[in-house]
């Protein structure tokens, strides 16, 4: 018997669904940082808009008194997967993802130090996000014990569902995911740097994000920790967290909260870093303060390591006075990256361009969110708001003013960089004037509901307590804000459809990764340039202002 097959023509057109499958598998098993970063921001995007469709649910149900589409048991699955989906598998990856893609290209380095772990860190986290939400097709359905799980209401005699566990389990995959990351880029930042890249070159995002791994090297293990011996004492007979048997539940607060403040600033410094390389470029003026915006960052991290306890004001465990004082603190270099802000765009030439306009919408939303932060620390005022809507009101005015924002921002800034294409100006200006109304709308209403005392977390309210018209505001706030992130879908299909070019360098950038092609080349650089300052595109461009003996261009 002979086995024969005939030998494929020379220069023949590959089969188109060879093609489709051949890229298909390149992309499920790359350990390139490009793609493994495109692969985190869409994924953690796609998490977005299940998370945001949750939150249309919950606006729906609160838009008038009586209970009208949701079970209590549906809604309370409904507000835990939303919390749990925005915080941990959107706001927080997608900087791990920017960072993945960016920080390379920022310092001259090929790679990150460690690929195929970059790429197990990647599926870590898709599996988790995963399990979190299969929750919904299992017995007794998905988590509802809130993004934060308190023990005892979390232990299995409260929530016996299998929903609860998978929700361990996947939180406890992206824990351990940014573990694996975050000793990732503090290696590649530590070893990678191309020659003439010191650390008091690197650009703010860079050191942002570095900062932001040590932070989820301190935090996130004592998470992984507490969520660990939940599953113990749910399936395995523990009583770590029972009282009745010498258990102790406040225990569980204090190692959910040693990451979930810090956690804010994980998800936020990255974020801070993105707003700082785009003000500089849109205002076409060098960064003010370079050396007080790594202080602050470093000051940042160091306070959010003693703040954890100013969510336990109530439980009478904690020292009050102490932790309201570190929470106070911390606005003092949050303030110092303010200034510095302002003072790079004043006497600037200002441009008004889609990336711009949404940081300046950071910069208003933020800044209500940290002012009520402040308020919040007060002990005093804390026991009258706690568990109110005065309190998820900051909470958004933070996170979604804040961080949401600047996710919107960051894309337009780097879209160019990561496909060759610009985004549609006029369609982006229209999705950042949707989503500023609109998120206004929804969430400046609910600091009125919460000074009315209205508790977060409820199906229904009564019609006789003042809440009736500024949750109908706030639902209809959150359509137009869902309309605004419509029109970013339609503008990014609209845009890989037409498919302008934008070139390497379409907005006159600073730092090192707009001196390389659009998209970049496979290993990034074909030859990095000199490195003389802080702005190494901007010396490429003007080599009459860099200096001339301070750096050499050099091969990767």
């Amino acid at each position: 018997m002979s086995i024969t097959a005939e030998r494929p023509k020379v220069g023949a057109t590959p089969d188109p669904s060879h093609r489709r499958r051949g890229a298909i598998v390149e992309w499920l098993t790359t350990t390139d940082h490009k793609k493994l970063g495109v692969l985190y921001m869409c994924t953690a995007f796609f998490f977005f808009l299940v998370g945001g469709l949750l939150a249309l649910g919950i606006r729906l149900e609160l838009a008038e008194p009586g209970q009208q589409f949701f079970s209590s048991h549906t809604y309370a699955q409904m507000f835990t997967i939303h919390g749990t989906t925005m915080i941990f598998l959107f706001a927080a990856p997608f900087g791990l993802g920017l960072a993945n893609y960016l920080v390379p290209l920022q310092i001259g380095a090929p790679d990150m130090a460690f690929p195929r772990l970059n790429a197990l860190s990647y599926w870590l986290f898709a599996a988790g996000g995963l399990l979190i939400f299969l929750g919904f097709g299992a017995s007794g359905g998905a988590a509802g014990a809130g993004w934060t799980g308190y023990a005892p209401l979390s232990e299995v005699r409260w929530t016996p569902g299998a929903g609860i566990d998978l929700w361990i389990i996947g939180l406890t995959l992206t824990s351990i995911s940014g573990i694996l990351t975050g000793l990732n880029l503090v290696t590649t930042v530590a070893l990678l740097r191309a020659p003439g890249m010191t650390m008091w070159r690197l650009p703010v995002f860079t050191w942002d994000m570095l900062t932001t791994s040590v932070i989820i090297l301190m935090a996130f293990p004592p998470v992984a920790t507490a969520l660990s011996l939940l599953l113990i004492d749910r399936r395995l007979g523990g009583h770590v967290y029972d009282a009745a048997t010498g258990g102790d539940p406040i225990l569980y607060q204090h190692l959910f909260w040693f990451l979930g403040h810090p956690e804010v600033y994980i998800v936020i410094l990255p974020f801070f870093g993105v707003i700082t390389e785009i003000i500089p470029v849109f205002s076409r003026k060098p960064l003010f303060g370079y050396f007080g915006f790594i202080l602050a960052t470093l000051a940042i991290a160091a306070l959010s390591m003693t703040v954890w306890a100013h969510h336990m004001f109530t439980t009478g465990a904690v020292d009050n006075p102490f932790f309201s004082a570190m929470s106070m603190m911390i606005a003092v270099p949050t303030g110092v990256k303010f200034f510095n802000w302002i003072f790079t765009m004043w006497g600037g030439k200002i441009s008004f361009k889609t990336p711009m306009l949404f940081a300046m919408g950071f910069l208003f939303n933020f800044l209500i969110g940290g002012v009520t932060g402040v308020i919040l620390a007060s002990p005093s005022i804390d026991f009258h708001v706690q568990d109110t809507y005065f309190l998820v009101s900051h909470f958004h005015y933070v996170m979604m003013g804040g961080a949401a924002f600047l996710v919107f921002a960051a894309i337009y800034f780097w879209f160019p960089k990561f496909t060759g294409i610009k985004l549609r100006e006029s369609l982006g200006r229209l999705t950042f004037a949707l989503m500023f109304v609109g998120f206004n709308l929804t969430f400046w209403p609910q600091f009125v509901v919460g000074l009315r005392g209205m508790p977060r977390r409820i199906v229904d309210y009564p019609s006789s307590l003042g809440y009736d018209t500024p949750n109908l505001v706030s639902s209809i706030g959150s359509g137009v804000l869902a309309l605004g992130v419509l029109v970013f879908l339609i503008d990014l299909v609209v845009s890989l459809r037409r498919r302008v070019p934008a070139g390497g360098d379409p907005w006159g950038g600073y730092s090192l990764e707009w001196a390389t092609s659009s998209p970049p080349p496979e290993h990034n650089f074909d030859r990095v340039p000199p490195i003389r300052s802080v702005r190494p595109t901007f010396d490429l461009r003007h080599p009459e202002l860099a200096d001339p003996g301070a750096g050499k261009e050099v091969s990767p």
